[in-house]
């Protein structure tokens, strides 16, 4: 028996005033996938993202995060969800400690100390643990939010521009996070720019345009070094 998908999707539609932005859109990930979210700028790739998150609610369509409705089950489906947005969620006058203390209360980590350091370690920022958020560069709060995002060991990775700011070590890193966090049986869907990383991730690619899926690539039996220039095809509109 097939399991049901683990990030579940269908016809969503969320509109903001008349704008449709998203207009009956599906996508679904299951245990152990990874999917990459593509498409124009205002495709409604951020938007989809949240609505899975439970961030938005979407005005039609059905939304599950393993098994369980974000709306109608919200505090168990936020703990399994690691969710990063443009906005990365962080408060500048708290440090880089007490920005991931506070999500480990919420998150209801168990050792949150211990946790707390060992997820500073692992992004390369145990020497700014002390240091207001608000003093660190792009790339360093890209990487303490992510921190944020892999804190509670969520079953479910739904990750906007994960790769912005990053230089190339941090890319590479990430990249391995997201690898192991598949092997274990999570379920990822990211929307990227930066193909040349992100889609050698990806077993597919998902093609957004004005709300709705417009095309769908295989990138499961290419490559690493394949998959790029095939989510590219996809995006020029061709077979």
């Amino acid at each position: 028996m097939i399991s049901p998908p683990t990030i579940l999707g269908r016809g969503i539609v969320r509109k903001f005033g008349f704008l449709r932005a998203l207009d009956g859109a599906a996508l679904d990930a299951r245990a152990g996938e990874a999917v990459l979210l593509v498409g124009p700028n205002g495709a409604g790739k951020t938007t989809l993202l949240r609505v899975l998150a439970g961030l938005l609610l979407a005005n039609e369509g059905e939304v599950s995060i393993c098994g369980q409705s974000p709306r109608a089950n919200e505090h168990n489906v936020r703990r399994r969800i690691g969710f990063l947005s443009h906005g990365l969620a962080l408060y500048g006058d708290l440090t880089a400690s007490e920005n991931l203390g506070f999500f480990a209360r919420l998150y209801r980590v168990e050792n949150r100390a211990e946790r707390v350091r060992a997820a500073l370690r692992e992004v390369g920022l145990e020497s700014w643990r002390d240091e207001p958020a608000r003093s660190f560069s792009r790339g360093m709060k890209q990487r303490l939010a992510l921190a944020r995002v892999f804190l509670h060991d969520p079953d479910v990775l739904l990750l906007d521009e994960p790769f912005t700011g990053l230089d190339l070590d941090s890319a590479r890193a990430l990249a391995d996070r997201l690898a192991s966090a598949r092997a274990r049986g999570g379920a990822l869907v990211l929307s990227s720019h930066h193909l040349e990383v992100a889609a050698p991730l990806a077993d597919r690619a998902v093609l957004l345009r004005r709300g709705r899926v417009a095309g769908e690539a295989d990138l499961g039996g290419l490559s690493a070094s394949e998959r790029a220039p095939r989510v590219r095809e996809l995006l020029a509109g061709e077979s």
